[in-house]
C-alpha cells in the first residue's frame, strides 16, 4: 500500500489502519519529540499533497476485505489536515465502511480555519495537541510555521469544541525542563478549562524523538501532572497491548516492516502485533535489513527500536 500502512498496534486505539496524506515530512510544526524525525517542509499551506482518488481506491481495496480493525487513523508523515481532500476521504469511509471508527491525529494548528474544522467533522475521535501556551515554550518544543502561534491554536480548539459532536482527546506531550514547570502547567490547565476536551492525554517520550536532548518524563512526575489537571479527565497514555494481533498479509515481510518503520520506530513486539508475523521470521528480516543498511536500532527503556535510516 502506498498511502495506507499497518495495521499498527496503537497505544490508544487498538489495531489501527493508518492513512498517510502528506509526503514525508510535511507539517506545520517541527516538534523536537516527533517519532517521524525532523520536518523537512514546515508549512501551513493546504494542498492536495497526494491524489485523493488514489487514497480512496486503496482504502476500498483494503477495507472491502472486512479486516479486523479497531480504527482507521489519519496520521503518518506529517499533519493530515493540511490535505484538502481529507473531508472527502472521511465521508467516503463513513458511507461505505461505517463499522470502522475514524480517528484523526492532528497537531491542532489548522483548526482556526473553519474549512478545516468542517473537513474532519464526521470523524469519531479527534486527537489534537497543545504542548505549551507561553510563546517561548511553544517555540522551543513545536518550532512552528511562521503564522502558527499558541493563541491561534487555542482559539481554534475552542471553536472546534463548540462545533464538533465527536470526542476530543487533547494530547499534551511533556518535555522535561520546558513545559513541566508550575507556571506552564497552570497556563495549560487554564487553556484546557476553556477548550473542555472530553479527555486530556498526558504523553511522554516512548520512541526515539527528533532531538537527542529530549528525555522521557518519570512515572511519578507524570502522575503528579495528571492529578494537577483535576477536575478535568486526564490520563497517562499507556503502552501497547501485547496480546492482540492484526490481520495482515506478511508474504512480503520486509516491505511490510519498512512500511511501518517509515512512519514510526517500532520494537519487535510492536511489529509482531502490527503485521501478525512470527518472532523468528521478523528477527531474520530485521537482521537482513540491518546488514543492508536499510534500518538502524536504538536502545530505549521499553526495548530496542528499529527505524529506517
Amino acid at each position: 500500500m502506498k498511502y495506507c500502512f499497518g495495521p499498527v498496534n496503537s497505544r490508544r486505539f487498538g489495531i489501527s489502519l493508518g492513512v498517510d496524506l502528506v509526503p514525508y515530512k510535511t507539517c506545520s510544526l517541527n516538534c523536537v519529540y516527533c517519532e517521524c524525525g525532523e520536518t523537512t517542509a514546515v508549512t501551513s499551506t493546504r494542498d492536495e499533497y497526494v491524489p485523493t482518488d488514489e487514497v480512496i481506491a486503496e482504502l476500498d481495496a483494503y477495507l472491502s476485505g472486512a479486516p479486523r480493525l479497531d480504527a482507521v487513523t489519519f496520521s503518518g508523515s506529517g499533519e493530515p489536515t493540511l490535505h484538502t481532500g481529507i473531508g472527502r476521504i472521511i465521508s467516503h469511509i463513513k458511507k461505505r465502511f461505517p463499522r470502522y471508527k475514524i480517528v484523526v491525529l492532528s497537531n491542532g494548528t489548522m483548526l482556526w480555519d473553519r474549512e478545516v474544522r468542517q473537513s474532519i467533522a464526521e470523524a469519531d475521535i479527534v486527537v489534537p495537541s497543545l504542548d505549551a501556551v507561553s510563546p517561548g515554550a511553544f517555540a522551543r518544543i513545536c518550532r512552528p510555521a511562521d503564522d502558527i502561534t499558541p493563541e491561534r491554536v487555542i482559539d481554534g480548539l475552542i471553536e472546534f469544541r463548540k462545533e464538533f459532536s465527536g470526542a476530543i482527546y487533547l494530547e499534551i506531550f511533556i518535555v522535561p525542563g520546558v513545559n513541566d514547570n508550575k507556571e506552564e502547567l497552570a497556563r495549560l490547565k487554564n487553556a484546557c478549562l476553556k477548550i473542555q476536551p472530553d479527555k486530556i492525554q498526558i504523553n511522554s517520550l516512548d520512541r526515539p524523538g527528533t532531538e537527542s536532548w529530549v528525555e522521557p518524563a518519570g512515572s511519578e512526575e507524570l502522575l503528579a501532572i495528571r492529578d494537577f489537571f483535576t477536575p478535568l479527565d486526564a490520563e497517562i497514555i499507556g503502552r501497547p497491548a501485547a496480546l492482540s494481533f492484526a490481520d495482515g498479509d506478511a508474504t512480503d515481510l520486509a516491505r511490510s516492516v519498512l512500511s511501518i518503520l517509515r512512519r514510526r520506530p517500532s520494537t519487535v513486539d510492536d511489529l509482531i502485533v502490527s503485521i501478525g508475523a512470527g518472532r523468528e521470521d521478523l528477527q531474520k528480516a530485521l537482521g537482513t535489513m540491518m546488514e543492508r543498511g536499510l534500518i538502524t536500532v536504538e536502545k530505549l527503556e521499553r526495548g530496542d527500536f528499529y527505524r529506517v535510516v
